[in-house]
């Protein structure tokens, strides 16, 4: 039976696929309708690999004994090259075991191709994926962690898929805020030739406030403006000529963003997480007066209580849909306004086919609004897709959103350097174990690589739109459900491969051979769903999927290690198979994590 066209770029079937398509056959070749053939993974793995129903679906079709029918689906699968069992067993059910010749030549194929056989899309979608989301002039804190970690994945999982995928961190740069901070600079820093209206030079280059200074003014001048009305006015004041244009305040907006973008960068940068697009709401702003006027003149938008609303409710709803504000009664634009001047920028400049959006599921209400807005006002096509994750909070162990043991909610970057010191204490404490020396350098380049797999893995494991408890001691532990756990079944997978090098073998020579074992057996099983767990994750925006894969499929090669004396093996031919396994092991386990976000390291 063949399985894939030899070489890179070719695409493979998934492989529950061709056991379906088997069993059609067989239900056809004995008289029955082939749709009843389909093959689920077996819910009983004591007693069979994989299981098929059908014949107890097509009972009262035929008017006969569920296991009559399986006897004959069984008795056409006699001589079948892709199950080498298949028996009937009452009341119906068929259960089925795989041959190791077909499941063979199936990883053949994986380990052939760049994708391992993954089917590529015959047009490519073009998607955005909205994320990140901070704020200029704040600090990363905790908050902040979930909408990039999931959404640089979500876009990892789209760009393997084989679609054209755009990250934008969609920046609040623009609002009041902005405002605030112009205002206190001004307060603190009057001789600045940004607040002299009569100056007609050069602005200097140099920005006159540091990431920490602004990260001080910001909640300052917020406290400032609650207490005090007269300094809430001027900050709106400042926030209104900025908007405008006001020369002076432009430019130091311009340095505000500039310091602020350079200290992200630093901080996603330690995350592994980058942006295609660093667009803000500031850019949607002058899109904004074109796009209330189309939808006035529209007849979408209509006055109520002052604002300018667009009704968004729809006659299948069961619950109360509040109209969409464009424009609130003073003549301010909103969120919403931005988001879909944002939306109508993407069409305009890059006509996506889907836009995706990550943050907190509580705004789950305010994006079905935004959503069902841009599709009755036209602003999108009728075919464009747009979708929001909303995720959950990441909690302490007391269950109570993330806090330092201070009570305040922690920076981002305090968060990655706890982990890296916990990581760090744990390298240095495995090598003492161990009895061997462990170089500080390396150490600490290790546990940066470790931590963030930590992070991200303990993250990333959980649905999304779940709240989740942050455990450090858990995250950071080499056993379970972990991220170190995998990574060090990686480096075990590598050693190996380098000691069958220095052996005088060639990895990259190695062809897969029969298949022995048990053990291997179950490994290359496993391997073998990585097309179906791809496309759900795709299909499903689900990083966990491949998170649980990847757990399942180190533990399969940990069984496999421990049960195979993989170097020790006098036969060549059978030591060359069994290094062709780890390889490909490797291979997709290091694929899988890169897609998550994070890399393994050569030692642990």
């Amino acid at each position: 039976m063949g399985v894939v066209r030899k070489g890179l770029g070719c695409n493979m079937k998934k492989i529950l696929d061709m056991l379906t398509e088997e069993m059609q056959q067989a239900f056809a070749a004995a008289g029955y309708e082939g749709t009843l053939g389909r093959v689920t993974i077996s819910n009983r793995p004591d007693l069979c690999e994989y299981q098929c129903n059908g014949a107890m679906a097509g009972a009262k079709q035929y008017k006969k004994a569920p296991i009559m029918i399986a006897n004959d689906v069984a008795e056409k699968l006699a001589d079948s090259k892709v199950f080498k069992e298949a028996v009937a067993v009452a009341p119906g059910f068929l259960n089925l075991k795989v041959s190791e010749e077909f499941l063979l030549e199936y990883t053949q194929g994986m380990r052939a191709d760049k994708k391992f056989g993954m089917d590529m899309p015959e047009n490519p979608k073009k998607i955005i994926v909205d994320y990140g989301g901070p704020n200029v002039a704040k600090a990363l804190h905790v908050g902040h962690l979930r909408s990039a970690i999931i959404g640089e994945s979500v876009k990892r999982i789209a760009r393997f898929a084989g679609h054209e995928v755009i990250g934008d961190i969609h920046l609040g740069d623009w609002g009041q805020p902005m405002g605030l901070i112009i205002h206190e600079l001004q307060l603190r820093y009057p001789d600045l030739p940004y607040f002299d209206e009569s100056f007609t030079g050069e602005y200097p280059e140099e920005a006159p406030v540091t990431i920490a200074e602004l990260e001080e003014i910001y909640p300052t001048a917020s406290g400032k403006s609650k207490e005090n009305p007269e300094y809430k006015e001027k900050a709106m004041e400042a926030t209104f000529k900025l908007q405008s244009g006001v020369r002076g305040h432009r430019a130091l907006w311009n340095h505000i963003i500039k310091v602020s973008v350079a200290d992200l960068k630093r901080n996603y940068d330690n995350l592994n997480v980058e942006f295609d697009l660093w667009k803000g709401e500031s850019d949607a702003h002058d899109v904004i007066p074109g796009m209330v006027k189309y939808m006035k003149d529209g007849g979408y938008a209509y006055i109520s209580d002052g604002a300018l609303v667009v009704d968004v409710k729809e006659e299948t709803d069961t619950k109360e849909i509040p109209p969409c504000m464009i424009l609130k009664s003073d003549g301010a634009a909103l969120y919403n306004t931005t988001d879909l001047a944002t939306i109508q920028m993407r069409m305009e400049e890059y006509q996506p086919d889907k836009m995706i959006y990550l943050t907190d599921k509580r705004q789950d209400l305010y994006f079905e609004q935004v959503f069902r807005c841009a599709k009755k006002t036209k602003l999108v096509k009728p075919e464009t897709e747009l979708f929001h994750i909303g995720f959950g909070t990441m909690n302490g162990k007391d269950g109570k959103p993330y806090k330092t043991r201070q009570g305040g909610v922690p920076r981002l970057e305090n968060l990655i350097a706890e982990i890296n010191e916990e990581m760090l204490r744990k390298i240095k404490e495995n090598s003492e174990t161990k009895g061997y020396a462990v170089d500080e350098e390396e150490a600490a380049k290790t546990a940066k690589i470790v931590g963030l797999a930590a992070i991200k893995y303990g993250d990333l494991s959980n649905q999304p739109a779940k709240d989740y408890v942050f455990d450090v001691d858990r995250f950071t532990s080499f056993e379970g459900d972990t991220g170190p756990y995998v990574l060090y079944t990686i480096v075990r997978i590598k050693s190996i491969l380098g000691k069958y090098a220095e052996q005088g073998g060639d990895v990259n020579a190695a062809s897969l051979q029969s298949v022995q074992n048990d053990s291997e057996k179950a490994l290359v099983m496993e391997l073998a769903k990585f097309n179906s767990i791809m496309e759900a994750a795709y299909e499903e925006c689900a990083p966990n999927k491949i998170c649980a894969y990847i757990y399942d499929l180190a533990n399969q090669f940990n069984r496999f290690y421990h049960e195979t004396p993989i170097l020790n093996e006098e036969d060549a031919v059978k030591k060359e198979g069994w290094i062709a396994l780890l390889a490909l092991t490797r291979d997709v386990l290091e694929t899988c994590i890169d897609i998550l976000g994070f890399d393994a390291p050569e030692r642990m």
